[in-house]
């Protein structure tokens, strides 16, 4: 073979390599969403928004997070007092972790050592490896029932919610225990952080508020009125709207985080819990957990492009 012929199959597969790996890298990602009643999750295809696959999860699938290289997703597992481990290849559960009773949220730190889990009747939040799934740690909050439990984009923080009190808990990670406990409204909830760690966003429930908070100083800096039972929240990627979903309105607050005022309403399904956005910023998914389906908006426009019909009772969402 003469030297033209390999330059030109060596430039080929090149072309080749080059065009797969942009295919790979602009794939659309997937949804997950927990259906408490049905117990599995919803596997939604974010190119086509469709449900592709549906994963038996346990008996009460409620908070979830995925790893950092996007090949495990982490799932409480209610009444089980679990937390199940699906491999997202396999689309099935392949491990169960034992946690304290009724565990609810779950958050992964963002270097990928930790899966933060936190259960509410004993009131702590339990930090288990990623690496040998075995709690290493656990913190006692003094919130009661804590439901929320969000790590902070450094690592350094770990913001946890308390159903019953009116109060955000604040645990060191580096120090492994609570540090701080910051008052808000009655029933705080959903948790976010701005993408440079700087400033969280926290929505009371009873208060219908979402609270701004310093997280460098460890105050609330703002209060924004939302619509009635404020629930869950999501920030946008650019740290510019932060979403909120109102339980009894059925609709999602869009507030602009640069005057931290609400500058788009826009109406769901019944009972809007947690939700998430693409990696890019462009959709918002919402889980409705009394319509049993999943709000999909645009978030240039704040308006719903799609309603995918779900399992029972969807408690939240995660993209990746």
């Amino acid at each position: 073979m003469n030297n033209a012929s390999t330059l030109l199959r060596r430039a080929t597969l090149a072309a080749s390599l080059s065009v797969l790996f942009a295919s790979a890298a602009s794939a659309a990602p997937f949804a997950y969403v927990p259906n408490e009643k049905s117990g599995t999750l919803s596997v939604i295809d974010c190119a086509t928004d469709t449900v592709v696959d549906t994963i038996k999860a346990g008996t009460k699938p409620r908070g979830l997070a995925s790893s950092i290289d996007g090949k495990t997703v982490y799932v409480s597992d209610q009444p089980n007092n679990a937390l199940l481990v699906v491999d997202v290849a396999k689309r099935a559960v392949v491990d169960t972790i034992k946690l304290e009773e009724s565990p609810e949220g779950v958050s992964v730190s963002p270097n990928g050592e930790f899966v933060a889990v936190a259960s509410e009747i004993s009131n702590s939040v339990a930090f288990i490896s990623t690496a040998t799934r075995k709690t290493v740690f656990s913190v006692k909050t003094q919130g009661k029932n804590p439901e929320h439990a969000e790590f902070s984009p450094d690592g350094k923080w770990l913001y946890v919610s308390a159903e019953e009190a009116d109060s955000l808990d604040i645990v060191d990670v580096a120090a492994r225990k609570q540090v701080n406990s910051v008052t808000l409204g009655k029933r705080p909830r959903g948790i976010g952080f701005s993408p440079d760690s700087k400033t969280a966003y926290v929505a009371a429930e009873l208060a219908s508020t979402v609270y701004v908070l310093d997280v460098a100083a460890q105050k609330v800096t703002a209060e924004v009125k939302a619509g009635a039972f404020s629930n869950g929240v999501a920030v946008r990627p650019d740290g510019k709207r932060v979403f909120i979903s109102n339980g009894k309105d059925g609709t999602i607050s869009a507030i602009d985080t640069t005057g931290n005022k609400v500058v788009a309403t826009i109406p769901v399904g019944k009972r809007p819990w947690n939700m998430a956005i693409t990696p890019d910023g462009k959709k918002l998914y919402v889980a409705n957990g009394r319509s049993n389906s999943v709000s999909v908006i645009d978030t240039a426009t704040n308006q719903v492009v799609k309603e995918i019909a779900v399992g029972e009772l969807p408690w939240g969402v995660i993209i990746h």
